[in-house]
């Protein structure tokens, strides 16, 4: 059970995190907001393994994710 709340709680951390790095991509590419799901999941692949100021703790939170992990999450939560 407790490791049951801990992947939901990284999966939220995963999120917010998502949520952040999308804004700050939006900053540098204003047509962020028309470009299909799986170009802004590559966008932030790429962004997260070069520019994105990251702590470790937050590159390892997101370095099990794959680009379509990133897809997937995007979509569930298109609010972002």
């Amino acid at each position: 059970m407790l490791e049951e709340k801990q992947a939901d709680l990284d999966r939220e951390k995963q999120r917010k995190l998502l949520e952040r790095l999308v804004a700050e991509l939006s900053r540098d590419h204003f047509d962020l907001y028309y470009q299909s799901t799986s170009e802004i999941a590559f966008l932030l692949e790429s962004y997260i393994q070069g520019n994105a100021k990251l702590t470790q703790d937050e590159r390892a939170l997101l370095a099990p994710l794959t680009r379509r992990d990133i897809e997937i999450k995007l979509s569930l939560h298109s609010g972002m």
